[in-house]
């Protein structure tokens, strides 16, 4: 049995998701099987989940998945470039044959050659430059490869092309032989309004916090989770998390601000200055913000201080294999994967005792984020701690 692997977030899982995982299957044939890593609680772009990773990755193994993996925290909520890292590790870990995402453009040759030039190092010294400007990395970057390969730069401005760039240098620093297998994204933006019956994330989370419609742009099944857990009141509370947040900016010395992620070049103390007299999240990073500082990075930086991440917890790569869900051929996924695994496989929480320290320290991180998210619940009855302690996988 082959594997196809995808790195993801399912927030939350939606038609256009359940159309990729679809095609990758067509491309790889009904005996290859496919393994979704995806993020937890919290998310790359610095933000809680609008539902937990348990119920999303139950949405997935219903949507097509055939096991779904967690990308540990660390990874989960980092710049774009380390989410990539860590999900690519982790496929390398359970020995995936195929790496699978959407994007803009479905062309593998031009998304590869643009993760080329941003490995071998051509672009090294003219991103440098940019950066010297006083712009962001990002545009810094695409002002580098435009003069390495005009043609192609542009495709660096669609999300999806970047995060799959991003993927893709990630396989070419590592040597891997991970084949990539793009699936065109052409039914709705990344951030866009609806096209029909297909809509992004963005707006069917939206639509869910303000009571719209969004069941039409999700499978059946992950509707009704979606339903389900708007009504029992576990989603979050932005009020609730800010409030933590400030609580925890406040509070921290000058030296925890320095071992944030990204703190270097005064940015940690910059962010110090502005908590000690800002009263909300907004007005802080609204303050901090320049032309050179992504506010999404801002974001990530206030969420690590509460989520208690520093840039050495970052480092390196994840240390462990936890399995949260298991569609209708999961069992035979995992036992393919048990014959290839280069790292531990963890099936129950209990098992997590077991492991090194390090992957032990990054479970404890874990459980501690899941023990804050459950805080921000919007119904006060659902606030229980040491849930990732207690739940097991989801099997369908």
């Amino acid at each position: 049995m082959k594997i196809t692997g995808v790195i993801c977030e399912y927030n939350p899982f939606h038609s256009g998701h359940a159309l990729q995982l679809k095609k990758a299957r067509e491309l790889t044939g009904e005996d290859c099987a496919l393994v979704c890593v995806m993020g937890g609680n919290f998310v790359q772009r610095g933000e809680p989940a609008l539902i937990s990773k348990h119920v999303r990755a139950e949405m997935a193994a219903g949507g097509g998945a055939d096991l779904v993996l967690e990308l540990p925290l660390p990874w989960a909520v980092a710049s774009a470039r380390r989410f990539a890292e860590g999900g690519v590790a982790l496929l390398e870990g359970i020995g995936a044959d195929f790496i699978s995402f959407g994007a803009e453009c479905p062309d593998a040759r031009r998304l590869t050659g643009l993760a080329h030039v941003l490995v071998d190092g051509s672009c090294d010294a003219l991103i440098r430059a940019g950066l010297a400007t006083g712009i962001s990395y990002a545009a810094a970057r695409e002002r580098a490869v435009e003069k390495l390969a005009f043609a192609d730069a542009p495709l660096l401005r669609e999300p999806n092309n970047i995060l799959a760039v991003e993927y893709l240098t990630a396989v070419e620093r590592r040597g891997s032989g991970m084949r990539p297998l793009p699936v065109e994204r052409a039914f709705a933006g990344h951030d866009g309004g609806p096209r029909g019956d297909w809509a992004g994330a963005s707006h069917i989370r939206a639509a869910a916090a303000s009571g719209g419609e969004y069941a039409r742009f999700m499978p059946p099944q992950a509707a009704a989770l979606l339903r389900r857990e708007l009504e029992a009141g576990r989603t979050p509370d932005p009020e609730r998390l800010d409030a933590m947040i400030m609580l925890t900016l406040r509070t921290m010395t000058p030296e925890a601000y320095s071992r944030l992620p990204d703190a270097g070049e005064g940015l940690g103390t910059r962010l110090a200055r502005f908590a000690a007299v800002e009263n909300t999240v907004k007005a802080v990073l609204d303050g901090v913000k320049t032309k050179r500082y992504a506010y999404v990075r801002l974001r990530r930086m206030v969420l690590a201080a509460l989520l208690g991440i520093t840039a050495e917890t970052q480092s390196g790569e994840p240390p462990y294999l936890r399995v949260l869900a298991l569609g209708e051929r999961g069992r035979e996924a995992l036992r393919e994967i048990k014959t290839r695994a280069r790292l531990p496989l963890v099936t129950k929480p209990a098992a997590v005792r077991l492991l090194p320290e390090r992957a032990r320290e990054i479970f404890a991180l874990e459980a501690r984020a899941g023990d804050i998210y459950a805080l921000t619940f919007k119904n006060p009855e659902e606030r229980r701690g040491g849930t990732e302690w207690t739940t097991s996988p989801a099997v369908l």
